[in-house]
């Protein structure tokens, strides 16, 4: 009966050795993938202020706007990197400042000839494409993450180790989840 006690004694010991290391890993992917939206929003960012200083030279009148677009910016520029809630609703209001500073541009045929202006909605459109596949890939690695957490018996493992589930990068109003009008 001992053989048999320390038999599943050691099984034991090894599932939790293998929970514990698929915690591990599941939480590394998801802190990777998470690296992955921020860079991309860095990106975003970045270019802004150029687009905003183009359209600035067509649209000087338009100063609230600009401003909103800065302020937006600086607002999720400022947001704890891991508050995913709290950066997830900062990018969502930028989204929102950015369709209205495409809005403006519309009334401007020239500056949408402009070929600096077509490279920076080129760019923002790419930069934009990037973070919806970043955002796919961290949201999957959150979901492995939180399947581990909260699956038995894994869940008793994540519990004794403070594992904790990773929050989703959802846009919680609905106006905000459509990316930026970019089309001229």
């Amino acid at each position: 009966m001992e053989l048999t006690g320390i038999i599943i004694l050691l099984a034991i010991a090894a599932y939790a050795a293998y929970a514990y290391n698929a915690l591990v890993r599941a939480r590394q992917m998801t802190r990777e993938a998470w690296s992955g939206i921020d860079v991309q929003l860095k990106r975003r960012a970045d270019l802004i202020p150029n687009l905003v200083e183009t359209v600035k030279g067509y649209a000087s009148h338009e100063s609230q706007t600009f401003s909103e677009v800065t302020e937006m910016r600086s607002r999720a520029a400022n947001v704890d990197q891991n508050d995913v809630k709290g950066r997830a609703a900062a990018e969502g209001m930028l989204s929102q400042a950015l369709g209205r500073l495409f809005a403006v541009a519309e009334a401007y045929p020239d500056l949408k000839a402009n070929q600096n202006f077509i490279e920076l909605q080129s760019s923002l459109d790419k930069v934009e494409h990037e973070i919806q596949m970043a955002r796919r890939y961290y949201n999957g690695a959150a979901r492995d993450l939180n399947v581990k957490v909260e699956s038995f018996p894994s869940n008793i493992v994540a519990n004794t180790f403070k594992f904790h589930q990773a929050d989703y990068f959802e846009i919680t109003d609905a106006a905000d989840r459509a990316a930026p009008k970019v089309s001229f």
